[in-house]
């Protein structure tokens, strides 16, 4: 009798996001003709950068001649762009990395949840609260977790990230195996300071944990102070595994591509130096065939001079509109982090309001969609988070009836 893996059914119900669908379909059902604006949704709007879809555009025609065709590549990425990526990190960061601690993916959320597959299931795995799904949803479905019990799982351990400890989470006071981080986070908008995350490298040498970094924000960082890459620190390169993606600098949230960073000098507990990058490529190479040939081309044309330009201009679009929500949510006498070196707005609910009551007073009064905090976690309770992603348009009619309907 076949049997199902019994760690899914473990995971609750998809309830944020289909709920966020299914009040907004019966609102625009009950008052049709009324446009309704989203803020809700982390997805790139605005156009590709010319050189970047010039070298798509490129590829697909040397896919259509016989004599240039290409096929099945590396399933660690092409050569030309594992290159391009360790210069980037050599240009930027200040980091040398042979090409063999690179792998190309279809994107950060999928390196995310795959990554927990190499390690034990008995791995205790410390999560922030509030935090990305994924995180949570790929530990329980690899069978490191206990079940559901209301507003957490068994098993996991969740790092407080409070508002009044600028909502970063504070290194586990107990010993854990994997540390999921993200800066700057989803959803907070929270951006790691060097003194911060070094804390998290010190204490995963220590115990010989493992970092998850999820750096996918990473080019929304524009003030000194902050780590774009965790390897910028003392002693990373032996504790954490670094997670990026084209999607929110490149707009490449359709097109999928991203990478992560694997150094052979990571230590683990019951395992010497090598290992883990040994086991990524192993699982690499066994269930995956590497990422769309036409999407690494626009990868390595985003990561040339050019290229680099482009992405800055889009993500300088993104910040702008990020700006523009957050001082006039501030100018009603909204809370808001973020919206600085982060896409996202973290906004406190006025008058003791809960997220989802403010999420239905939205919806009602200004027609505008928003992420109730309380499904990234319970610390979520309280808050939404608002999206930078959108046409400039949108984001100043959305922020306008946001006002409307406030000083009603």
């Amino acid at each position: 009798m076949a049997r199902v893996n019994e760690n899914f059914l473990k995971l609750a119900s998809g309830y944020l996001f289909p709920e966020i669908n299914r009040r907004k379909n019966e609102w625009a059902k009950n008052n049709p003709g009324i446009s309704i604006y989203s803020l809700g949704i982390g997805n790139t709007t605005e156009e590709l950068g010319p050189s970047i879809a010039s070298a798509m555009i490129e590829k697909v025609n040397k896919l259509s001649n016989r004599n240039t065709y290409t096929g099945y590549g590396d399933e660690q990425g092409d050569a030309e762009l594992r290159r391009e990526l360790a210069s980037f990190y050599e240009k930027e960061y200040g980091v040398s990395f042979p090409l063999d601690y690179f792998f190309v993916s279809d994107g950060a959320k999928s390196d995310a949840a795959n990554i927990s597959e190499i390690f034990s299931q008995s791995s205790v795995v410390a999560i922030t609260d509030p935090a990305y799904p994924v995180y949570v949803d790929s530990t329980v479905a690899s069978g490191k977790s206990g079940n559901f019990n209301g507003n957490s799982y068994d098993g996991i351990v969740y790092m407080d990230a409070r508002e009044d400890d600028g909502f970063l989470p504070r290194p586990p006071k107990v010993k854990v195996d994997l540390i999921y981080l993200c800066s700057p986070n989803n959803p907070t908008g929270a951006v790691f300071t060097a003194e911060r995350l070094q804390e998290f490298i010190d204490y995963a040498i220590e115990n010989k944990a493992i970092i998850i970094f999820d750096a996918a924000y990473s080019d929304y960082i524009r003030d000194e102070g902050f780590v774009r890459s965790i390897y910028q620190l003392d002693g990373a390169e032996k504790c954490a595994i670094e997670i990026n993606s084209f999607s929110k600098n490149a707009g490449f949230t359709g097109v999928r591509l991203g990478w992560s960073v694997v150094p052979k000098t990571l230590v683990c507990e019951n395992e010497e130096e090598g290992v883990v990058n040994r086991l990524w490529n192993r699982r690499q190479t066994t269930f995956f065939n590497g990422a769309s040939n036409i999407s690494q081309a626009g990868g390595i044309a985003a990561l040339k001079q050019e290229g680099r330009r482009e992405c800055r201009r889009l993500v300088d679009y993104y910040l702008e509109n990020a700006r523009i929500i957050k001082t006039n949510l501030e100018d009603i006498g909204l809370k808001c982090y973020g919206g600085a070196n982060s896409p996202y707005i973290w906004a406190k609910c006025p008058n003791g309001l809960s997220s989802w009551d403010f999420f239905d007073f939205l919806l009602a009064k200004a027609h505008v969609i928003v992420t109730p905090g309380s499904g990234f976690g319970k610390n979520g309770e309280g808050f939404v988070r608002l999206s930078s992603y959108g046409h400039r348009e949108d984001i100043i009619q959305a922020v306008n009836a946001i006002k409307g309907a406030m000083n009603e």
